[in-house]
């Protein structure tokens, strides 16, 4: 449905998608200029701060076209018109992810790809089999790392009801932190985000694999191809608390 009335309006379904387009690709503009005064950033060149950086948000587009509407969960709490989800015979979650779907995030989405196309052929790496379906894993299970999160956020609001900012907090503002290289990093804060929540599973871990470079806590080798088992333990989390948030929902009485 959504879908549809939005390509009611073609002309504005495209300037909007290029809206999208061109204000993710400033992120990428920065680290540039960041590089036209360095040579490396933490021991990496702008071709594998590019990986990084196309791994990481491919992921996350992928993970914000799906669940993004998410982070709007605490309106529809707040006003109670969350009510009418939980008498239709679909779950509430699907409801929830297909809520005011924006297809217009499919511009961030081809930036983030396009940047890692060219991260793919400029980086120096000896491609084998493995490495190529390392990073195919790497990009869905990040993508189910980041919806997990997501669907974490707004189980949050059934609590916090107005805590979008927080939730936004570890969704665009883990995205953010996972763009640059582990080595900028204090060690304390690469231990919360592998450790605490596991972003770096989205993409540090196994791009550090890939590239051949060690990681900063020295973790045994067999911990970087853990991303699709920390995604699945993050979405059942995902799943134990929105059941939670859902029981524990009283509506607004109105």
């Amino acid at each position: 449905m959504w879908i549809r009335s939005t390509m009611v309006y073609r002309a504005s379904f495209v300037m909007m998608a290029a809206g999208s387009f061109t204000f993710t690709a400033l992120d990428f503009v920065a680290i540039m200029i960041m590089f036209s005064h360095v040579g490396a950033l933490g021991g990496f060149s702008l071709a594998e701060v590019a990986l990084l950086y196309g791994t990481c948000t491919t992921s996350f587009s992928l993970a914000d076209l799906f669940m993004g509407s998410f982070e709007k969960l605490g309106t529809r709490v707040r006003d109670g018109t969350l009510d009418t989800m939980l008498v239709r015979p679909v779950p509430a979650l699907a409801q929830v992810a297909a809520d005011r779907f924006a297809l217009r995030r499919l511009g961030r989405i081809l930036q983030s790809m396009l940047v890692l196309g060219w991260a793919l052929t400029a980086v120096d790496v000896g491609w084998t089999a493995w490495k190529v379906l390392l990073l195919v894993v790497t990009l869905l299970s990040g993508a189910a790392i980041f919806s997990s999160v997501f669907v974490l956020g707004g189980a949050f609001q059934f609590v916090a009801q107005d805590a979008a900012e927080v939730q936004n907090s570890f969704t665009y503002g883990g995205a953010t932190l996972l763009e640059y290289p582990p080595t900028v990093f204090s060690k304390e804060l690469v231990r919360g985000v592998t450790f605490v929540v596991p972003l770096a599973f989205v993409n540090w871990l196994p791009v550090l694999r890939i590239l051949g470079k060690d990681d900063p806590l020295e973790l045994p080798g067999w911990v970087d191809f853990g991303g699709p088992a920390v995604a699945a333990a993050c979405c059942a989390l995902a799943g134990v608390a929105w059941r939670a948030g859902l029981r524990a929902y009283r509506s607004t009485g109105s």
